[in-house]
């Protein structure tokens, strides 16, 4: 919490970004173009409804229609003037991929979005205002491995909301946290809450039993976090050196398909009932052989001493 009282503290005071030499600030510039295809389901469509109102510097646009041309969406966002992509795309009805891209030069990171759920189905107690400044909580794991720290900056540039950008407020009253764990990156949404501390309380109670007045600027201030949402988890799949293109420099050899995991799903419930079928035929040969079956199969040969034979 030592980073938002620091936050804090300089939304109130005077402004430190311009420069000693008099200069105009450098203002940090992102903005991001936020767009999906055709076929998402609505809880696909819930979640990016989510994460577009907790990203005000971000441009909604229409559906795209093509799957195979990512590449114009370089032209896109160009047009919309981001320089940030983030692109759903949605598979077979069932599974969605997050991209993330520089425009236009990349890199271009691609994920698998699983275990997602929006903030409508969560109904957690914490709120935050809108348009506000969020403050990311990144892993100690990002920092380990090189391809971890690119997918940090890529987080940084599109999630990470600039001061003064469109539709924002001068306010940092939630924390969005990436943490890395069993290969994924599991994202949640914290809303900062302030309460006033015991010993404050009972400060401030003595004093207004003495009849003095106490002053609130040095009120001791319990903080904590009460979750948001939405919350889901990121699998790395791929990473472009271009923007929607270029050459692979990094690829999740872990990573399984969730069509393959659902073929092999079916194969194994296909070899259960192929196994049941062929135990149901050996079992009606083994009738045959014995005689035990009334149609088909051998019939016994006759006994010698059987009545029917004897008084023939």
């Amino acid at each position: 919490m030592s980073v938002y009282k620091t936050l804090s503290k300089s939304a109130s005071g005077p402004s430190d970004e311009a420069p000693a030499n008099g200069s105009a600030a450098r203002k940090n510039k992102q903005r991001v173009l936020i767009l999906s295809t055709r076929g998402v389901t609505y809880r696909h469509r819930h979640l990016i409804n989510d994460l577009a109102a907790l990203l005000p510097h971000g441009k909604r646009d229409a559906k795209f229609d093509s799957k195979s041309k990512l590449y114009q969406l370089n032209e896109l966002a160009e047009l919309y003037n981001c320089n940030n992509v983030l692109f759903f795309e949605a598979r077979k009805g069932q599974d969605l991929y997050m991209w993330l891209s520089k425009v236009p030069n990349g890199p271009t990171l691609k994920l698998h979005v699983q275990n997602m759920h929006t903030m409508s189905e969560l109904n957690f107690s914490g709120n935050c205002l809108k348009g506000s400044r969020p403050i990311l909580s990144f892993d100690a794991a990002f920092d380990a491995q090189p391809h971890l720290r690119l997918v940090k900056e890529l987080f940084l540039h599109v999630f990470g909301v600039p001061q003064g950008a469109r539709k924002s407020k001068p306010f940092v009253d939630h924390v969005m946290g990436f943490s890395v764990a069993d290969g994924r990156i599991w994202v949640r949404n914290y809303q900062i809450n302030e309460t006033e501390s015991a010993a404050a309380k009972a400060a401030a109670g003595e004093d207004a039993d003495k009849g003095k007045s106490s002053s609130g600027g040095g009120k001791d201030l319990d903080i904590n976090l009460i979750e948001i949402g939405p919350r889901f988890v990121l699998t790395p799949i791929v990473i472009l050196e271009g923007s929607f293109g270029g050459p692979v420099i990094y690829e999740n050899k872990e990573f399984v398909s969730p069509n393959q995991v659902r073929s092999d799903l079916r194969r194994r419930q296909a070899g259960k009932h192929n196994a049941r079928t062929e135990q149901y035929v050996e079992r009606l040969a083994k009738k045959g052989d014995l005689g035990l079956r009334t149609s088909g199969g051998r019939q016994a040969p006759p006994d010698a001493l059987d009545s029917r034979e004897l008084f023939a």
